[in-house]
């Protein structure tokens, strides 16, 4: 990187501040590919998968991502085996709101009473007393919104949870659960080449909640050889999927990416993107690509 591409580089925040949840990261892991294919069941190498869990903690990592629906179960009880206890700092995120029946089958499920059960479950997989962070997985569209809030709001005021969020919802969603509980944190599709949800990024960003996209490193053909993506890559000396990933990070500071990987080389690859800077130009021209 030249001295001039250094000094067109804007500042980027690496921390956030999250209601109920304190301060992360905004680098962190998503533990859904740590489990069997089709998230479903045991990883071929468990032994590796809770070496990965681990070195991302050691690579600086204080947020990780998971949700009862991955494996189901299974990577919970990964985390757990690398992490408890957990070291300070570090916040588990989990999720409730889908029952899985087979390989790729996701269904959502938001009764109360299976809500609740979910959570009691992942307390007891965790191994833990109240968890960071519980999400709702999907509002499912067969019971009353209010009433799948209005259980996440008695889990919390019970001590069961710190702070909640939400995922996959629209504007409107997010402000009718912020009648019931606090959102410290939503999590959504959002990367380089699919912006849809960009204006569930700008309420976030404009109401102090943190925004975690799912699927942050999807560049499409912007990563294609000549590419946008794959030209900024080479002129920073860096891949692409750190580029899509520095990207997010300067696009908004409410954005938390959770890159998430089997790997521990593409674990060490994703959190090089923290240390990435995009000049000026390289940042407008990917914004204009995507």
């Amino acid at each position: 990187m030249t001295e001039n591409t250094r000094t067109t580089a804007r500042a980027v925040p690496r921390s956030i501040d999250l209601r109920d949840l304190g301060t992360v990261h905004r680098l962190g892991f998503g533990a859904m590919r740590i489990v069997g294919e089709g998230v479903w069941g045991e990883p071929a190498d468990r032994a590796n998968a809770v070496r990965v869990v681990r070195r991302a903690v050691e690579l600086g990592v204080d947020f990780i991502d998971t949700a009862d629906a991955y494996g189901p179960d299974v990577s919970k009880q990964i985390i757990a085996e690398a992490l408890h206890p957990y070291p300070e700092g570090v916040r588990v995120a989990t999720k409730v709101g889908f029952a899985r029946t087979g390989p790729r089958k996701w269904i959502p499920l938001g009764r109360p009473e299976y809500l609740r059960q979910q959570t009691e479950l992942s307390l007891r997989k965790l191994r833990v007393d109240a968890l960071d962070l519980l999400q709702l997985h999907r509002v499912d569209p067969a019971v009353p919104a209010e009433e799948q809030f209005g259980v996440l709001r008695e889990l919390q005021q019970e001590g069961k949870v710190r702070a909640l969020g939400l995922s996959e919802v629209t504007v409107e969603q997010l402000v009718a659960a912020g009648r019931h509980f606090t959102v410290s944190t939503v999590q959504n599709r959002y990367n380089l080449t699919d912006r849809t949800a960009e204006d569930v990024l700008e309420h976030a960003a404009e109401h102090g909640i943190g925004f975690i996209p799912w699927a942050p490193i999807a560049a499409g053909e912007l990563a294609r050889p000549g590419g946008p993506v794959d030209r900024a890559a080479r002129q920073l000396g860096a891949t692409t999927a750190q580029v899509s990933l520095a990207w997010l990070l300067r696009h908004s500071p409410a954005l938390m990416p959770i890159p998430g990987t089997a790997s521990l080389a593409h674990l060490e690859e994703n959190m090089g993107a923290a240390d990435l800077e995009l000049d000026d130009a390289t940042y407008e021209e990917l914004t204009a690509a995507g």
